[in-house]
């Protein structure tokens, strides 16, 4: 139960960090923690460069408790973590990419958001000149009898972010699918840097647009960490608000798109029903089918007339009236359940090890949800139950989501109620004179957002790393097409629903 507190009693304090505690290590403390994450004491939530500094975020589930560490690469080298603990290997390979830090002991060096095309290597650390010509990708061999490969993207059939998928198969079944991702970086991290918090909770509200709420708030919740304020109690409330109605309108839109995959489109048509009125009426309330824009460090951009409160709570009746019947036809159809049931197996071993968040870790029996720990108000005095489910398979991930359907009704009930009277913002006025730290971990409709933010002297960004969810959800998607048949690979992703443009930031 002490682990994590027992990795940081040693370290140097970084005083200007909240909420949770940053140390500065050294190489045998990181070591230390690399091997405890390998036991699976605990577990991984971030993991970034810096300059020439690396920084890792954990997790003592059991204990509730959080901390950063942070380790100086002394020759631009740090010692592998991904060499013991899978998950973080893909984001080791970034840190390569983005800041030239290598990784001692690593297994996979190659590239990973760098597709040789930018023309420079290592943009936000000791850039030096590439040529623009791209780079080969050497996919990992495979050896066997009768063995054939399937390449699937980046292009994809209709409106989809782009992805490669390399498949090697025996027949019909997969032995084995490896991604090309990166496709979609925008670098969003380097134009943060020195910018004005105004226009970089603007970035970090556009890693990806469908948890533009969840970046957000994240965005939101590090800088005032960062600055020592606190929004007002109706903020706080009108952020949840927002949070739920963007939960319902994803998962509407997924719970439709899975059924769909499966030769079922009348779900997906009845589905985008749902999906399109809670988008209509986050328009008419606050501004913005997406609600883009509406939270901001000190509190959200607007407000809720009674009016459209009314509004709001005549769409959580019209759900509860609409939605059950659609949950009865999918678990009476057994077309629907031929597809879904035992097919994408991720086992809660797999879960587990990654950290996996949201649907994906909670349908294989990881009970983690970010409103609850670390939690954030008014999540702190609202009533819900986290949904898990242990049998992992795609079947699992849409009862998850049809579960948290529920929840979310229930919590906008609970927020239209509840909601305080009082203003919806304070003045944030970034102090000067000494860099400040902040960090936020909340609960997006994919799983937990990170934001990691430390603000200069002059109130600019001087670093922000933003991770989504789908770092550690990707590589689990790999583990659980393994042995069913191509054809069943679509159903997988979607039951999945990964990010392509929060993954390549």
């Amino acid at each position: 139960m002490f682990i994590l507190r027992a990795l940081i009693a040693d370290g140097a304090r970084a005083k200007a960090h909240h909420p949770w505690p940053r140390v500065a290590v050294d190489a045998k403390t990181w070591t230390a923690a690399v091997e405890s994450l390998a036991a699976g004491d605990l577990t991984l939530v971030g993991l970034w460069g810096d300059g020439g500094d690396v920084h890792m975020a954990l997790c003592n589930e059991p204990a509730s408790e959080f901390a950063v560490i942070t380790l100086a690469c002394l020759d631009g080298r740090f010692p592998s973590v991904g060499r013991a603990h899978p998950p973080a290997i893909r984001l080791e390979r970034t840190i390569r990419d983005l800041f030239g830090l290598e990784p001692d002991g690593a297994d996979d060096i190659r590239t990973w958001l760098d597709h040789g095309r930018w023309g420079i290597r290592h943009p936000l650390g000791a850039a030096v000149p590439a040529d623009s010509g791209g780079d080969a990708y050497a996919f990992l061999p495979n050896e066997g009898e009768s063995l054939h490969q399937i390449p699937v993207g980046p292009v994809h059939a209709g409106i989809i972010e782009p992805g490669h998928f390399r498949f090697t198969a025996n027949g019909e079944a997969v032995v084995r699918l490896e991604e090309r991702l990166g496709y979609v970086h925008k670098g969003i991290e380097g134009l943060m840097e020195g910018a004005g918090l105004d226009q970089a909770r603007r970035l970090a509200g556009r890693t990806s647009g469908d948890s533009t709420v969840a970046y957000a708030l994240a965005f939101a919740r590090a800088a005032e960490s960062a600055l020592g304020i606190k929004a007002p109690a109706r903020a706080y409330y009108l952020r949840a608000l927002m949070a739920e109605l963007e939960r319902l309108a994803n998962h509407f839109g997924d719970i439709g798109a899975i059924c769909n995959d499966a030769t079922f489109p009348l779900m997906l048509a009845q589905c985008g029903i749902l999906r399109e009125r809670v988008l209509r009426a986050a328009e008419a309330s606050f501004g913005h089918r997406l609600m883009m824009d509406r939270i901001l460090p000190g509190g959200v951009a607007g407000d809720l007339s009674p009016e459209h409160a009314l509004l709001l709570s005549a769409l959580v009746g019209e759900i509860r009236r609409v939605f059950p019947k659609l949950v009865e036809l999918y678990d009476n159809t057994a077309s629907l359940q031929d597809r879904t049931v035992g097919t994408g197996f991720l086992s809660p071993a797999l879960a587990r090890q990654f950290g996996a968040g949201g649907f994906v870790g909670r349908a294989s029996g990881r009970r983690f949800d970010a409103r609850k720990v670390p939690g954030c108000p008014p999540y702190d005095v609202l009533d819900f139950d986290v949904a898990t489910r242990d049998d992992g398979d795609v079947n699992a991930r849409v009862w998850v989501r049809i579960r948290e359907v529920e929840q979310s009704l229930s919590l906008i009930d609970q927020i239209l109620d509840r909601l305080p009277d009082g203003p919806t913002a304070v003045p944030v006025e970034p102090a000067t004179g000494e860099a400040r730290e902040g960090v936020a971990l909340v609960e997006g409709f994919r799983g937990d957002v990170l934001v990691w933010l430390r603000l200069d002297a002059d109130g600019r960004v001087a670093r922000c790393h933003l991770r989504d969810p789908s770092w550690f959800q990707w590589p689990l998607l790999e583990a659980a097409i393994e042995g069913n048949i191509v054809a069943d690979f679509p159903l997988c992703n979607k039951s999945f629903n990964c990010s392509y443009s929060g993954h390549d930031l």
